[in-house]
């Protein structure tokens, strides 16, 4: 059973590697974190995702928010997508797995019938102090990063 995280509880630490070190939840303490996580790199949706949160980063970087796209992908395949697509926002690598246990968002999935594990995308809205202010599960990638950037700007 997946963890079942709710808007108030604390949210998971997490301490990842990515392209130039690691991304630690607890070195960003103070400020909103967005941390949203998607199923593979340079997949079409996935993709779509990474680019819109990616034309929003000034937007972000204004309230002072840090936006992270985890997957559990490797920080060389990371590398390449960010490449790929000019992204300019952190890209941690969960290649073991814990960080989507802790948020609940490893799920059994289906495919054509076809049961399977996988990240469901899902995005948290982490405020200053650690707690978790907004949680959207089961993402449509189309005005997602819109969406988000209005709740961050409401904190």
């Amino acid at each position: 059973m997946a963890n079942v995280l709710a808007v108030g509880d604390k949210a998971p630490a997490f301490d990842l590697p990515a392209s130039g070190g690691r991304l630690k939840l607890g070195a960003l303490k103070g400020k909103p974190v967005v941390v949203y996580f998607y199923p593979k790199d340079d997949t079409s949706g996935c993709t779509r995702e990474a680019i819109d949160f990616s034309a929003r980063k000034k937007d972000f970087d204004k309230l002072g928010a840090t936006v992270i796209g985890v997957s559990k992908d490797s920080v060389a395949s990371h590398e390449k997508f960010a490449r790929k697509h000019a992204l300019k926002v952190a890209l941690g690598a969960d290649e073991d797995g814990r960080i989507c246990e802790a948020y609940g968002v490893w799920v059994e999935k289906s495919l054509y019938g076809r049961k399977y594990m996988g990240i469901e995308r899902a995005t948290f809205l982490i405020d200053g102090t650690g707690k978790l202010r907004q949680i959207w599960r089961k993402v449509k990638v189309d005005g997602h990063a819109d969406a988000v950037l209005a709740a961050a700007q409401a904190l």
